[in-house]
C-alpha cells in the first residue's frame, strides 16, 4: 500500500486568474507480489481489476473543484459551485511496459450534479539512475453538458443579478488540452517525494465563456509537491 498527500498551487476554480494553496491526498493498493507501478501525479486514486497483456482497467476516484464569491468579486450573483466527490472507470495501456502508457478516465459527479467529465492522456517514463523519475505528456478533457453548466455557464437571472457578465449556455465538447511534467526521487526505499506541473488551456465554451473570457485567464497551470510512503499490510 502506498499513502501519500501533497500540496498544490493552482487556480482557485476552472478558469480562475486568481491562485491558492490546496491539499490532495494520493492513495495505491497492490497485491504483495506486484511491483509498484509507475504512474502520473493527475491519476485518480484507483484500483486495477483487469490487468491482462499491458491492459489495465478497474474503479477510480476523483475530487471536483468549488468555486464561491470569495473567489473573485466579479462573481456576484453567479452560482456556487460545492466541493464534491466523483467516481467512474479508468482504462490504460502500456504500449512499451513501465514506459510508454495511455489511460482515460471516465467520472460522473456523486454529490454535487457537476456532471461527466472524460480524461485522456499519454504518459512517457524515464528513470534516471536508481532514485530519479521523471515523466510527462499530453492531456485533454471533455465534459458533458450538465459539467459546462455548472463551471461555465450563466443563466439569464444570473447575468441580470451580476450586472457585468452576459448570459452564456455553455454545451458539451472538449473543455481543455493540456501537458504533464513530473520528478520523483526516492529519498528511502519506500519514501518518495515529487515534484509536479499540469498545464491547461481551456478550448471551446469553456474558453468563450465569460467567467473563462472576462474574469479568468485561458492559461491555467498547478504546480504541485507530494511526499508518499509505501509500506506492507498482511493478513
Amino acid at each position: 500500500m502506498t499513502l501519500g498527500a501533497g500540496i498544490e498551487y493552482g487556480p482557485k476554480f476552472p478558469g480562475s486568474k486568481h491562485h491558492g494553496f490546496s491539499a490532495m491526498p494520493s492513495f495505491d493498493i497492490r497485491r504483495f507480489d506486484e511491483p509498484d507501478e509507475n504512474s502520473a501525479p493527475d491519476d485518480n486514486i484507483d484500483y486495477g481489476l483487469i490487468d491482462v497483456g499491458g491492459f489495465e482497467a478497474g474503479p477510480v476516484l476523483g475530487f471536483r473543484d468549488s468555486r464561491s464569491h470569495s473567489d473573485d468579486d466579479g462573481l456576484k450573483g453567479i452560482h456556487s459551485v460545492h466541493w464534491g466527490v466523483d467516481a467512474g472507470v479508468f482504462a490504460q495501456y502500456w504500449a512499451i511496459p513501465n514506459r510508454l502508457r495511455f489511460r482515460s478516465e471516465i467520472r460522473q459527479a456523486v454529490s454535487d450534479g457537476s456532471g461527466l467529465v472524460v480524461d485522456v492522456g499519454a504518459d512517457w517514463f524515464k528513470p534516471l539512475g536508481e532514485k530519479w523519475l521523471f515523466s510527462a505528456g499530453p492531456r485533454a478533457s471533455f465534459g458533458n453538458g450538465a459539467y459546462m453548466r455548472k463551471y461555465f455557464g450563466i443563466s439569464s437571472t444570473e447575468a441580470s443579478q451580476n450586472g457585468a457578465l452576459p448570459t452564456f449556455d455553455a454545451k458539451s465538447g472538449l473543455k481543455s488540452i493540456g501537458f504533464t511534467a513530473s520528478a520523483a526521487y526516492d529519498v528511502t526505499p519506500t519514501w518518495t517525494l515529487q515534484l509536479y506541473d499540469r498545464f491547461d488551456r481551456p478550448t471551446g465554451d469553456a474558453a468563450d465563456s465569460p467567467i473563462t473570457s472576462k474574469l479568468g485567464a485561458k492559461n491555467q497551470n498547478v504546480i504541485g509537491i507530494s511526499l508518499s510512503k509505501a509500506f506492507s499490510v498482511n493478513f
